[in-house]
């Protein structure tokens, strides 16, 4: 499956400054995991999702992706953290 068959430059847009929104509206809903991953940390869900589906596709894609992962989920821990004290 190739991710631009499915999606396009507009989905990673929108993937990248709003994941939970994306994912609530445009993946398919999953189990207790996905909904943890949705709450809680959903870069890093997206990241596994495009591993699962566009590695071997678009290898350099979801490289991109798990650097987005990273570096989002840290920044914005380190955010919140600066913020509460």
């Amino acid at each position: 499956m190739n991710f631009w068959q499915q999606h396009g430059i507009w989905f990673i847009i929108f993937m990248m400054f709003f994941p939970r929104l994306t994912m609530l509206f445009a993946t398919v809903w999953g189990g207790w995991l996905w909904w943890t991953g949705l709450i809680f940390m959903p870069r890093l869900t997206v990241a596994i999702i495009a591993t699962t589906y566009y590695w071997h596709t678009n290898t350099v894609l979801v490289i991109f992706t798990w650097i987005w992962a990273f570096s989002g989920e840290g920044l914005e821990k380190t955010i919140v953290r600066a913020i509460s004290k």
